[in-house]
């Protein structure tokens, strides 16, 4: 006839059962041009770069309006990074200071 089951399951066995269906959420790194959350092995969005490499010219699909607020936004960041960059390291002095 039918699927009938002859017993019940339990609220446990049925909860062990289920105890791997779930959804997981999504493991997120940081693109190492711009910052932004990437999932992994996936180009950019927000710049369109890939392994260290230009893959999609991202700027042209942008608007004229958005296509200059991006780069302004560009420019900023390597004039943050150019400042990290510019400093000098510590000497054996600074670094024993408290």
């Amino acid at each position: 006839m039918g699927g009938v089951p002859k017993q019940r399951h339990t609220k446990s066995r049925r909860n062990k059962r289920r105890m791997h269906i779930f959804a997981r959420a999504p493991i997120l790194v940081r693109c190492p041009k711009c910052g932004k959350p990437v999932l992994p092995h996936t180009v950019c969005s927000n710049c369109g770069y890939y392994k260290g490499r230009e893959v999609i010219d991202v700027l042209a699909k942008l608007t004229k309006k958005e296509r200059k607020k991006r780069e302004k936004e560009m420019k900023a960041k390597g004039k943050e990074e150019a400042e990290t960059k510019k400093e000098k390291p510590l000497t054996w002095e600074e670094l024993s200071k408290k």
